[in-house]
């Protein structure tokens, strides 16, 4: 089962599971429209809400293909640069280059890098946060479905490692989104009125990320 976009064809995948009670669609990183669906869903009816939503779903195909571009590649600090494999050193950063080596643990290198630029940032928002709150600890790793994470009963945030990648005004908010809350610990109105008092233009950066 396939979907002609102009001259594109998208394939469509359908997830049968009992529990579901709705029909959702979204949109998968290889660019296969996922339809998850209950057991009695007929693949006419299905044929026929993918064709009245087939405008929902060219947004999102192309989202997807925005999201897919800002994450290949190499980036660092919100700039992409071009990968010139190289055997003569470990990673070497130019002005649109980078210089790696096959071998290199770019993960590895990356936390390394997050180690010292998390904190930095961590500790200037900090100090400038509009409440007073316990100083918190500080883990950086890989997350797939969050930016930041906060336990408020351990006083932790989590950031996640994919941050290195972009710019800097990003890590920012995640990190006054983290501070914020081990004030509020949902995401309540006060929750969002603390986040924007430390950080007013925090909405159209929320909707930037979206993109990533």
């Amino acid at each position: 089962m396939k979907l002609q976009i102009d001259d594109k064809q998208y394939p469509i995948e359908i997830i049968r599971k009992s529990r579901n009670k709705n029909t959702y669609i979204r949109v998968k990183n290889d660019m296969t429209i996922q339809v998850t669906t209950n057991y009695f869903t007929s693949e006419k009816a299905i044929t026929k809400l993918i064709e009245e939503n087939t405008d929902k779903i060219k947004k999102m195909l192309l989202q997807q293909e925005t999201k897919n571009e800002n994450n290949t590649g190499f980036f660092y600090l919100g700039k992409k640069y071009d990968i010139v494999y190289v055997e003569y050193c470990d990673i070497k950063i130019g002005t649109n280059k980078v210089f790696l080596n096959k071998n290199f643990d770019l993960d590895k290198w990356y936390k390394k890098q997050a180690l010292i630029i998390f904190k930095d940032h961590l500790d200037t928002i900090y100090h400038r946060f509009s409440k007073r709150i316990p100083y918190p600890d500080l883990r950086i790793r890989r997350m797939t479905t969050r930016w930041g994470v906060c336990n408020t009963k351990t006083k932790t945030i989590t950031l996640n490692l994919e941050l290195m990648k972009r710019d800097t005004k990003y890590l920012d908010y995640v990190i006054v989104h983290e501070l914020s809350h081990l004030i509020h610990a949902n995401h309540s109105s006060r929750f969002w009125d603390l986040v924007e008092e430390n950080m007013p233009d925090y909405k159209k950066y929320r909707k930037e990320m979206k993109e990533f």
